[in-house]
Formats: C-alpha cells, structure tokens, sequence
C-alpha cells in the first residue's frame, strides 16, 4: 500500500525546508503526496490560514509533513492536532558530533500533552481591564499521555520517567495531572519522579544528563523543549511529532524564521529529522534509521548551514542526506 501524505510548508522558512525533507523522503519511500496550503500568506490572500480543503487533507492522510506558520500559528497547528486526535507532542533533544553545544551530554525526549492546559484556547474578555485564561486538564488526557510515555520508556533503554508539574501552585489540574500519571506509572511497573517544572528548568540546563523521559503538560512542555534545543546547538536542529491514535503531524520545533526566509539558508535538520519519525510512524523503521544515519554524518562532516557555523544553503545539506543515504 502506498500511503499518502499531506505535504504543509506554511510560512517563511517553511517554504525552504519541507522541501528539503521531501527530497529526502522521495530518496527511501514511496508515498502519495498531497500539497495543501495553510498560514499567514494564505490566510492574507483567502481570508482564513486554515483552509478547509487543508484539514481535510490532513484527516484523510496517513501523516503529515508540516513546515511552520507565522502570526496564525495557533490558527493552524492547533486546529491539525484537534483533527488527528493528537494526544502527545513527542520532542527529542540529542547532541550530535561535529554540532557544538553547551551540554554535550544532552540525550532525552519531552513527552507533552498536546491538547489541554493554556493552550486550549479558553480565553475571555471580561472588560477593557479584565481578562482570564482557563487551564484545562482532565484526567482522560493525562491518562493517555501517561500510557504512551510508560510504552515509549518500555521500547527504550530510559530508566523511567520525570513529571514536570506545578502543582504546590495549580493544585487542582497540576494534581490531577501528576497523580493521573504517576498512578498509570504505577500500574505499569515503570519508574517515575516528579519536578516542580520551575526547578527543572534549572536542573536541566546544568545536568540534562539527569534526565531520560520528560513528561509534562502543555506549556512546560512547549518551554522545556526549546531551553532544551538551546543546550544542543538550537532549534534547527529539534524535531517533533504531534502523535495521533491513527495519524500523526510532523514538523520541526522552529518557527518560520522571517529574518532569514528566503535566503535559502535555512538550518534543514531538523524538519528532516521530523520525516525521519514521520516514517518510524508509518512502521518503516529501516529507512528511519538511514534517514537518521545520513543526517548524523551530514552534521559530522558538513556540509552545515549557518546557524551551525558553515555556509553551506539548504538545498546543498538536503543533498548531502541524499547522498550518504544507501544506494537500494
């Protein structure tokens, strides 16, 4: 079966580095594409950054390969995860030879609750002074998300789990978040500690060694990942996936990086990588590992773009992965 995937650059950056990583993926597999059109330039020329020929695209396909978007981010991205039933955010943060970073021991995966907390969208307005912002956390979600973590530590070599909360503060939700996970911890015989999220913060930024699975909700999540990005070399470099019961979406952690859209510089890495889980998803874990072999040397040895220190473009790193994956 040939499956099909839809295909989202988005905005700035996102317009260099998707296409990157299809030439990449058209080099291990062979899948169906379906390119569709969301963000702010879509959202400038048609009224709306979310099409609705684009959320049915993203239902109907198997996974989607998504670039970034601008100013209507949470019109988007938010509205795709709903779609596919994402539950979990996965985010691994990993150094790789050739790539200074501030800590070279940095090897761990953030799980995130990908639908609940800040990130909702419970906002009001109550008067030109007053507004609010309602945190949602149920324990159905948590519960889901403590599932997958206690799976994933299973199928790796982690010794367990971290839970990230704040719940001396957000006693209600961050207390439902922390017992829900740690009694599913339980029941599955795997390891499990918590942090305030405040605390780990510092903690990982000084001994992210300490650290193998994260679980978190929302926010933290969001902001863990991205102090972890920084301990690794940056952003260009942090995959993810919005992981579904039966899709996923797959997109690097960076943003449309307007300053430098256009320039054909941008870092490819990391929305490559992002191919590379799209297709351990799609259980072709062989040529995910080749994916993954490729992109490593290619960090090694160079070429690099900028942000890494070299001068190479997108285009040349995206053909360098090509050319050290194996020949069939």
């Amino acid at each position: 079966m040939t499956e099909t995937i839809a295909v989202i650059p988005g905005d700035g950056i996102g317009q260099e580095v998707v296409p990157a990583a299809l030439r990449v993926l058209d080099a291990v597999a062979d899948f169906e594409y379906v390119h569709v059109e969301a963000g702010d330039a879509v959202a400038a020329e048609r009224g709306t950054p979310l099409p609705e020929e684009t959320r049915a695209a993203v239902t109907d396909a198997d996974a989607t390969l998504f670039g970034a978007t601008g100013e209507t981010s949470a019109d988007v991205i938010l509205p795709l995860r709903e779609a596919v039933d994402s539950f979990v955010n996965v985010r691994p943060a990993r150094t790789y030879p050739g790539v200074d970073a501030v800590q070279p021991a940095t090897d761990l995966v953030i799980l995130r609750e990908n639908t609940e907390g800040v990130y909702a969208g419970i906002e009001n307005r109550l008067s030109e002074d007053v507004s609010t912002l309602t945190r949602l956390v149920t324990r159905t979600a948590s519960r889901r998300l403590a599932q997958f973590a206690c799976d994933y530590v299973t199928g790796s070599d982690a010794d367990g789990i971290t839970v990230a909360h704040k719940n001396n503060v957000m006693r209600v939700t961050d207390g439902v978040f922390v017992d829900t996970v740690r009694e599913v911890a339980a029941d599955r015989g795997v390891d499990v500690d918590d942090e305030y999220m405040d605390a780990m913060a510092t903690h990982l930024a000084m001994d992210p060694e300490e650290y193998d699975v994260i679980v978190c909700p929302n926010l933290a999540g969001d902001m863990l990942s991205d102090l972890a990005a920084g301990l690794v070399g940056g952003l260009g470099l942090l995959p993810s996936a919005n992981v579904g019961s039966e899709r996923g979406i797959f997109e690097p952690v960076h943003g449309c990086a307007p300053d430098i859209a256009g320039e054909g510089i941008a870092n490819p890495t990391a929305t490559i990588l992002s191919a590379a889980m799209l297709l351990e998803f799609l259980d072709r874990d062989g040529a995910a590992a080749d994916v993954r072999a490729a992109v490593e040397a290619t960090l090694a040895d160079g070429p690099r773009t900028p942000d890494l220190g070299g001068t190479a473009t997108t285009e040349t790193v995206a053909a360098a992965v090509v050319d050290r994956l194996p020949e069939d």
